[in-house]
């Protein structure tokens, strides 16, 4: 019996392309990460405007919409072919404002700029990333693989936060940013090496090469999958209110908390990202190493509900050691629901729409830009704390709501989404 999760944590690495993978999520997953915290903080200093820091976060999501898309080109041309055609795109976005810096002509207009066009790329990341994991990892190793690639991103948000903080202050942009673009390089370099022919050969691009449907049938088909199966129905919607309610506290306006609220600089911004990441950190570990034991859809909503508690805590607090302890709780409690509603869609959604329910999934990111442009005014006239009370009562009531609808799918122990 003690085996069993001692295995699921190390078989991924038994696979040739996740080997190679790995380290290339990890090296884009810190330079998102420290480019988030760099611009998020010049834009906040040089503007001094909270809604100007919710707009630059929100144009970050603004590919969301592209993002069922990318996932029929990935379908269509190989998982490993999209990441790397985007991943040499934010090379040369990054490079822009690397020398825009160094030249001193860097300006919040430029910026806000660069976020919108980086926007229309970045979100389908994570999807393509998990689907690529997900056509070449066997299936009894992909709970602990998903909990693994998390790891990547938990530590990647640690790493790049207090990084990302330390370098501007100590270097300044520039020189900041100058190891963001060598860590895009370095992504690129390693997702060429990710994936492999047994995959490819898989795919529907190499089972249909002559009556291939249009792209849009294709996305048709995908939506249509997505809305007549019932937990990826929920899944759905699920994730659509927890990026309106619950990331726009956990990511977006930290920001606001360490300036207006801990009236800190970005260095305590940098430990609170960091905090919040270690928290999920610990809760990948604790899955890498105990996921082939859960059941993904139960644990999915309770941790939810728990995330969202944990949120309406931190926002009570007024003072920095609080407010981190209660970020730590909240990360953990955001990656043990997260991780098993990743694995949950891979593992029970036909390996045929891989690519198109990951992008679809990622549609689901685009209301975070709704919930942070509503921030702005609602923080500006009832308060941060107020706010964030109202958007975590909202998404516990949405949550349980979901998981009552569709108890026969989410709750009870013998459902395919319970399956261990």
């Amino acid at each position: 019996m003690s085996a069993a999760p001692r295995a699921s944590a190390l078989a991924p690495f038994k696979v040739r392309s996740f080997r190679f993978q790995w380290p290339a999520d990890l090296a884009t997953s810190w330079a998102f990460e420290m480019e988030t915290l760099i611009l998020g903080w010049y834009v906040l200093v040089e503007t001094r405007s909270v809604l100007m820091l919710t707009i630059f976060a929100s144009l970050q999501y603004s590919g969301n919409l592209l993002a069922p898309m990318v996932g029929v080109m990935a379908d269509r041309l190989g998982h490993r072919n999209v990441l790397c055609a985007m991943r040499s795109a934010y090379v040369v976005f990054s490079s822009t404002l690397m020398v825009l810096s160094f030249a001193g002509a860097l300006a919040p207009t430029y910026v806000l700029l660069m976020a919108g066009v980086m926007g229309m790329v970045r979100p389908s990341d994570t999807g393509i990333r998990s689907a690529l994991v997900g056509m070449t990892m066997p299936g009894d190793s992909l709970v602990g693989a998903m909990s693994i690639q998390r790891t990547t991103q938990d530590t990647a948000r640690i790493a790049g936060a207090l990084s990302g903080a330390g370098l501007m202050a100590w270097l300044g942009m520039g020189p900041a940013y100058a190891l963001v673009v060598c860590l895009y390089v370095t992504s690129v370099l390693l997702t060429l090496k990710a994936g492999s022919q047994h995959s490819i050969s898989n795919s529907a691009v190499e089972k249909t090469p002559v009556t291939r449907p249009s792209p849009w049938r294709e996305l048709r088909e995908g939506v249509t999958y997505a809305w007549h199966t019932p937990h990826v129905r929920a899944v759905m919607l699920l994730a659509l209110m927890l990026n309106m309610t619950a990331f726009p506290l956990f990511g977006g306006l930290l920001p606001y908390v360490a300036k207006e609220v801990y009236h800190a600089n970005q260095t305590m911004l940098g430990y609170m990202v960091a905090t919040a990441a270690s928290g999920a950190l610990t809760g990948s570990i604790i899955l890498s190493r105990f996921g082939s034991t859960i059941q993904p859809a139960r644990m999915m909503i309770v941790f939810c509900v728990m995330w969202y508690s944990m949120l309406i805590v931190f926002a009570q607090m007024q003072h920095p050691p609080e407010g981190i302890l209660c970020l730590f709780l909240a990360g953990l409690s955001q990656s043990l629901g997260q991780v098993p509603m990743a694995a949950l869609l891979l593992r029970n959604s036909d390996a045929r729409f891989r690519g198109r329910i990951m992008g679809i999934r990622m549609l689901a990111i685009y209301s975070n830009v709704p919930g942070l442009l509503l921030a702005a005014p609602l923080i500006s006239r009832f308060g941060y704390s107020a706010t964030a009370a109202l958007y975590c009562v909202t998404g516990i009531t949405v949550t349980l709501l979901i998981a009552v609808h569709w108890r026969s799918h989410l709750l009870r122990g013998d459902a395919p989404a319970n399956r261990q």
